[in-house]
């Protein structure tokens, strides 16, 4: 991969890491200022997981440590909320949409490398 290509994914891969960490750990949940649409927490989690991985596995780092970690963090994450934030609380469920988002991720970056390896040839 291009160095220049790599570097776009790595600062992708920051902003989306910063948002992720925005999301999870703001004192209270962030208000959108609109009435709550049920599911919506849910699909942000989805939203949040899915970018991370995509950005990170693109980026060229390691499958293993990418997935590895994002799992950790999808049940630490909920475990810092519930136990260290008091307007915060941990849900299984969260987890559940945390991992969606982790399967999410991996496949859009295995279908851009297949788009990609398509466009150029056989890799080698």
């Amino acid at each position: 991969m291009p160095t220049s290509r790599r570097r776009l994914w790595l600062a992708l891969l920051g902003a989306a890491l910063v948002g992720q960490l925005v999301g999870l750990y703001a004192p209270s949940a962030p208000d959108m200022g609109a009435p709550a649409v049920p599911g919506a927490d849910k699909v942000a989690h989805v939203v949040m997981f899915a970018a991370v991985v995509l950005t990170a596995l693109r980026a060229g780092l390691p499958p293993r440590w990418v997935l590895g970690l994002s799992l950790a963090h999808a049940v630490l994450s909920e475990v810092v909320q519930h136990e260290l934030l008091p307007h915060r609380s941990g849900d299984l469920l969260d987890v559940v949409a945390d991992v969606a988002g982790i399967v999410l991720g991996t496949l859009a970056a295995r279908a851009l490398s297949a788009d990609e390896r398509g466009r150029t040839g056989p890799a080698r």
